[in-house]
């Protein structure tokens, strides 16, 4: 028998492994010298490395009854030869194997080992139960929760306050000499608001950061301190010829050249006196020792964007970038990631960088993989900024922050130059306009640029300032990665003749463009992205999907941030029909709270998603299933988005959709169930991307089956028979508000106040006062406009008494659908429901508002916005209904009975849909007594209501009354 592997021998084993993987770090184990102040404890494994805090590992055999207190009992120790005490420890449980293995180093290379990490302030992750993996993953754990967040945190605070404080001087200039404050907004390409001047605060701190950080690593380049020390020149003018000189001699052009204007556009006066303010700022963050402080700007920036009302730019979590860059990464495939050269072959692009927090997270994960495989980070560094990754952005500032953050993770090592751009947008100097990253769309994937500072040209980031031009190659089908959060802003109104703000074309509304240039840059867009998946009710988001498409290579990986319309609307169907067509391994990554958190950027609160896929190679034949992944939150931190990311990879069986309501798959991390996983067929068509945003897969699996004409409930053994029909086959939906009432040349009315006698009634808005029973009052009247009788007419004709609505908010909003006692046009809210038969009106509007009629509505609609449930008037022809017409006479005349006894019954909001006594009595009569089935089908469709009620996206995080029960 062979004797046990002690604790000892493999600690020193793991150790040797990680030292491996992590050759930019210091590595001990079995150190009995580690913390000088408590000689009586030591580490089994200690990490330490430049910029980081050390990181402990704990380890002992399974069960490992102490090895979490022993952890715990290093946490906020001082290391020897460290300032920084431990914030995080590891504890690991090593399984029997390697006890019992011969070759203990050969045995951990292939062990799946279990671990969590404790927290200096008592946390732990994960929350409960133990990770899953390998000495790898352990490996890329450490490196995740090494950085220092005390100090990180601190120079956050204290670039934040620097800028505030510095802000005032630019205030004051721009009331004295606003010409100078124009001449500063002009550089960033915005308009002259507190805003930009702000920004132009954060540009500066930054640029001066950097500055202390490079110097010492460049002779040329000399600290702050002894700049400022220096008689002559002054401090303004030793740091322009500093800059000059970095430009010149070091390249970081994309940080400094836009600093460089800035302070060289400030008077005398007003340049000292926010040095005086700013300098102090950017020594004490250099001297933090803070490697991470690169991106605090890039955090602080996004908040300043003045035009973000327009250009829709909202800064990706680094968390979100994080999940979302390994799951791409995940994709490429035959990468040798010890090879240099190798990587140095892949392209990879953001065509929408902001301040480049997904071209960061790509570069973490490459840099990360290169690592373990025992690459020099600073041989990668130079390669990965000259070929490797493309950043675009209509603003100066943005690709400031790009090359920062990108820069900075090996500050000490030049480059040549960087594929950072700067691209034209709005009125150019010739009297032409420019879209932005959408030119790449047209056929000549050329763009000549001109110099960094003057945005009213073209920009370059390539850092020779003696080439007059440079050319920014951005060929098709030429990258193996496109990652983007592109803009997300739709096409605005945009009446004839009008100046006014309201009436602008909102997605080329930014960088202070007028309204005629703003009409000439959507005509390029669509004549750029004709035949494409971009459609205008989507967005501009979609022309930037259309972009990835076209410059990404067949095998390639396209990873985007979109608005969660892009799996519900119509007008993104073009993008889901190329998905399926060109596309393999898609995953659709959404989020389920019922609060605000149910993005992946900041400063929004509409629904995200993530979508990942892979394009097909020529003549491949791709997995045509989509995973759809429902997380309960978004990452909280950079360890949860790896360990998410790698469970979302490796999931093996998953359920499916059309496996009957029995669930996804859940997604935990340790024992905490974190989201849950379905799959789809992966098709294009209505409803087949509805798995988004759902904690309770049931729901999607009865819905999905109830469109299908089968009613299968949650617990039931089998599916039943109910006929269900688009409602374009029962009936027929009513006009667009645009086009009955209002401005628009083909809408023939105008409204007024609601009239008793009205001769055009109409059901225009919500007022969910009002609409607590199924019969509503008009709340508007038509009137018809001079001219407009015959449109009037042909309008009038799809009056009815039967509404829909749009948006359903559910929180305060009982009806699904509402009844007018007369024929009325729908508008805004409510558009109309036409049927052959006048009958059919009656049993419409009981099954829509019964929970199956609820149920079908949500699955159909698009979940965005925290408790709403929104359609288009489109959609409102694919919706899943009772097929009516199946219903017999005796049916019809049941339906009527079950209406005129609802007519003075009041329903409380959808939300609490499970606890109404009305509406589950509502539901006993439509389901037991209209449509025929027993009382084991009612108390089902019960149960269905609860689940369907406990959805974040139903109650939208509203609390539930305290009396609030299921009523059976």
């Amino acid at each position: 028998m062979l004797p046990r592997q002690t604790e000892p021998n493999a600690n020193n084993a793991l150790g040797n492994l990680l030292r491996g993987m992590m050759p930019g770090c210091a590595v001990l184990s079995e150190n009995t010298q580690t913390f000088p102040d408590y000689p009586g404890r030591h580490s089994d494994v200690l990490i330490t490395g430049p910029g980081r805090a050390p990181v402990v590992v704990e380890a002992e055999y399974d069960p490992a009854a102490t090895v979490e207190q022993d952890a715990r009992e290093r946490l906020g120790l001082r290391v020897a030869a460290e300032q920084r005490a431990i914030e995080a420890a590891i504890a690991v449980r090593y399984p029997a194997a390697v006890e019992a293995a011969y070759d203990v180093t050969s045995a951990l290379r292939s062990a799946a080992l279990d671990y969590a990490v404790l927290y200096e302030n008592g946390d732990r992750f994960p929350t409960a139960g133990w990770l899953h993996g390998s000495v790898t993953d352990l490996a890329d754990l450490a490196r995740l929760v090494s950085v220092p967040q005390r100090e990180v945190d601190a120079a956050a605070e204290m670039m934040e306050n620097g800028i505030n404080g510095a802000a005032p001087v630019l205030d004051e200039m721009a009331k004295l000499k606003p010409s100078a404050a124009a001449d500063v907004a002009a550089l960033l390409g915005l308009s002259e608001v507190p805003q930009t001047r702000r920004m132009a605060c954060a540009i500066l701190a930054n640029a001066l950061v950097f500055h202390d950080r490079i110097a010492g690593m460049h002779p040329e380049v000399k600290p702050l301190r002894q700049l400022a020390a220096a008689p002559e020149p002054t401090l303004q003018d030793a740091i322009l010829d500093a800059w000059q000189a970095i430009i010149a001699d070091i390249n970081y052009y994309p940080i400094f050249a836009i600093g460089r204007d800035i302070l060289l556009a400030l008077p005398s006066a007003e340049a000292a006196a926010l040095l005086d303010r700013l300098r102090p700022t950017a020594q004490n963050v250099s001297g933090a020792g803070v490697d991470h402080a690169h991106d605090l700007t890039g955090r602080m920036f996004q908040r300043l964007i003045a035009d973000r009302k327009y250009l829709a730019t909202f800064y990706t979590r680094p968390e979100s970038a994080a999940l979302l860059a390994r799951l791409a990464v995940a994709k490429l495939e035959g990468i040798n990631w010890a090879d240099a050269a190798a990587i140095g072959g892949l392209r990879i692009a953001d065509f929408a960088c902001g301040t480049g927090a997904l071209l960061s997270a790509v570069y973490s994960q490459i840099a990360a993989r290169h690592e373990r495989a025992g690459g020099d980070l600073a041989q990668l560094h130079p390669i990965m900024m000259e070929d490797v990754l493309y950043g675009c952005d209509v603003m100066p500032a943005a690709v400031h922050i790009t090359g920062s953050t990108l820069s900075g993770v090996q500050p000490s090592v030049k480059f040549d130059k960087s594929r950072l751009y700067t691209i034209p947008y709005g009125r150019l100097s010739d009297d032409s306009v420019a879209i932005g990253s959408l030119e790449f769309l047209n056929s000549n994937s050329q763009m000549t640029l001109s110099n960094f500072s003057d945005p009213t040209l073209r920009i370059n980031g390539n850092g020779n300032e003696k080439e007059a031009h440079a050319v920014a190659e951005i060929p098709e089908e030429g990258f193996d990665l496109v990652i983007m959060n592109p803009p997300f802003t739709r096409a605005g109104s945009d009446w004839e003749g009008s100046a006014r703000d309201e009436d602008a074309i909102k997605q080329f509304r930014g960088l202070s463009t007028d309204l005629e240039t703003q009409r000439e840059m959507s005509d390029r867009e669509k004549r750029f992205t004709a035949g494409t998946c971009a459609h205008g009710y989507a967005g501009i988001a979609s022309s930037f999907a259309a972009l990835a498409n076209r410059k990404l290579k067949k095998g390639g990986a396209l990873a985007l941030v979109l608005p969660l319309a892009a799996a519900a609307g119509a007008s993104w169907q073009l993008f889901r029909e190329m998905l399926a067509e060109h596309y393999t391994d898609l995953s659709v990554v959404s989020i389920t709270s019922g609060g605000r958190e149910v993005s992946f950027s900041a400063d929004t609160a509409i629904a995200e998603c993530l979508v990942v896929a892979r394009k097909l190679r020529k003549g491949e034949a791709g997995d045509n299933r989509v995973k759809f992944v429902s997380l309960t939150r978004r990452p909280q931190q950079f360890a949860g988005a790896a360990a998410t990311a790698v469970n979302i990879s490796a999931a093996g069986q998953v359920r499916g959709l059309e496996d009957g309501p029995y669930g996804g798959t859940n997604l935990e991390l340790g024992t905490e169930l974190v989201g849950s996983i379905l799959t789809a067929a992966g098709s294009a068509a209505d409803d087949a991307w509805g798995g988004v945003r759902i904690a309770d897969y049931s729901l999607a699996q009865t819905a999905y089956a109830l469109a299908d004409s089968r009613l299968w409930l949650p617990a039931s053994p089998a599916a039943l028979e109910l006929k269900v029909a688009p409602l374009s086959q029962v009936g027929s939906r009513g006009m667009h508000d645009m086009n009955i009432a209002g401005r628009a040349a083909a809408a023939p009315f105008t409204r007024t106040r609601p009239s008793p006698t009205a001769t055009y009634p109409a059901l225009w808005g919500h007022n969910a006062r009002k609409e607590t029973r199924m019969v509503c009052l008009p709340d508007a009247e038509l009137q018809v406009k001079q001219g407009h009788e015959d449109r009037a007419a042909a309008v009038w004709a799809t009056a009815s008494r039967a509404h829909l609505t749009r948006d359903f908010t559910l929180g305060s909003q009982p009806l699904c659908a509402a009844f007018t006692e007369r024929e009325s046009i729908g508008g805004r809210a409510w558009p109309t429901v036409q049927f052959d038969d006048s009958r059919l009106d009656y049993a419409f509007v009981l099954w829509c508002n019964s929970t199956l009629g609820l149920l079908s509505f949500w699955w159909h609609s698009g979940r965005q916005q925290p408790g709403r449930s929104i359609v288009t008037v489109s959609k409102i022809e694919s919706l899943p209904i009772l097929d009516l017409r199946a219903l017999t006479d005796a049916q019809l005349d049941t339906a009527q009975e079950i209406f005129e006894e609802f007519r003075d019954k009041d329903l409380l909001p959808a939300y609490l849909a499970d606890a109404d006594p009305n509406r589950a009595l509502l539901d006993r009569r439509v389901i037991c007594d209209l449509l025929g089935f027993d009382q084991s089908v009612y108390r089902g469709a019960r149960l269905l209501s609860a689940k369907w009620c406990a959805e974040p996206s139903v109650h939208g995080g509203k609390a539930r009354p305290k009396e609030a029960r299921l009523v059976v």
